[in-house]
């Protein structure tokens, strides 16, 4: 019963996240992958900037979302958590952004394998984005990740 619940919650959480991720919600796997490569660039020319960490653990996390099964994906989220892990090591990094990419990340985690996942994972998702909006609470990519979880929640205890 549990694992028809977090299958469901994931197929409404890919669905979401369509509406809520840019403009990379209107492009191809090709194209994002191509992103990805030339922000991974970008960082390995500013390996002491916060920006270029967060955009490429944002981008990453966001084709994973879209394309959970890929071949490509493990090793995009892997790379994700190692930038997430050197960001927390920054001395400038704004913690309710890493709060809200840690979120993300296991949120990409149960849309992966909702019945092995969404047990596992689902308070390391909440507890991530309260985190980060008890420190920021105008953080809008943690007020609209943490809405469309609860939503996509509700829907399926109703």
């Amino acid at each position: 019963m549990t694992s028809q619940i977090f299958k469901q919650l994931a197929a409404i959480l890919v669905f979401v996240f369509a509406g809520v991720i840019n403009s990379n919600a209107q492009q191809s796997a090709s194209d994002m992958l191509n992103q990805l490569a030339k922000l991974q660039r970008l960082e390995a020319m500013q390996p002491d900037s916060i920006g270029p960490k967060y955009q490429l653990a944002l981008q990453s996390l966001n084709f994973a979302v879209m394309n959970p099964n890929a071949p490509q994906t493990e090793n995009i989220m892997a790379q994700a958590e190692e930038t997430i892990n050197k960001m927390e090591k920054m001395k400038d990094a704004d913690q309710s952004d890493l709060y809200t990419l840690r979120g993300f990340f296991y949120m990409v985690r149960i849309v992966q394998n909702p019945a092995q996942n969404g047990q596992r994972y689902y308070l390391s998702v909440m507890e991530n984005y309260e985190k980060a909006l008890r420190l920021n609470p105008n953080n809008t990519l943690a007020q609209n990740l943490q809405q469309k979880f609860l939503e996509g929640m509700k829907q399926h205890t109703n």
